[in-house]
């Protein structure tokens, strides 16, 4: 290659480099502001009226994800309390939520508790028995534990994470020969 050519090619392999993470930058800026903008329209709105169901959930899961367990779960209880909540199915998704945020503090008898909950309102949720699963693996409850997944496998048979769980479980409890 001619050595003239060299540092164009440096050049240009460093500034494709740089565009490609601007890119990845801007959009996570992007995605970023949206998310703020909507947590504090809903903040503003929540504050000053009574919102929906869907509104309480949706600012809970913002803080969820902003790691605000305390406040994502008393905005989790008032979508429960809120009159507008319609079907077993939208009720047992926010008690999975609240379950989890439960088990994020480590309050795992309160996270079960919300991941039953769940299960009584739509039984065939792999989701709510996966998180179940996993706050009983936490007390170290493993026969629980392997229940929850296998009950999630008896839903979904290609789940990953149960699966995974549940081998690993079985290889605990299965005394070595």
């Amino acid at each position: 290659m001619n050595d003239r050519l060299l540092p164009v090619v440096y050049l240009g392999t460093l500034v494709v480099l740089l565009a490609g993470a601007g890119w990845f930058l801007f959009r996570q800026v992007l995605k970023t502001r949206r998310v703020e903008t909507t947590l504090a329209r809903l903040q503003t709105k929540l504050t000053k009226e009574k919102g929906t169901a869907k509104e309480y959930y949706e600012l809970g899961s913002i803080l969820l994800d902003k790691r605000l367990y305390s406040q994502a779960i008393a905005q989790f209880q008032k979508a429960l309390k809120s009159k507008d909540l319609e079907g077993a199915e939208n009720t047992a998704i926010i008690y999975n939520a609240m379950g989890f945020a439960y088990a994020a503090q480590e309050q795992f008898d309160l996270a079960i508790r919300q991941y039953k909950e769940a299960l009584q309102l739509q039984p065939e949720y792999p989701t709510a028995l996966n998180n179940m699963g996993f706050a009983y693996e936490k007390k170290q409850l493993t026969a629980q534990a392997l229940e929850a997944y296998e009950g999630s496998l008896k839903i979904d048979p290609r789940n990953s994470t149960a699966k995974r769980r549940a081998d690993s479980l079985r290889k605990r409890l299965v005394p070595s020969s």
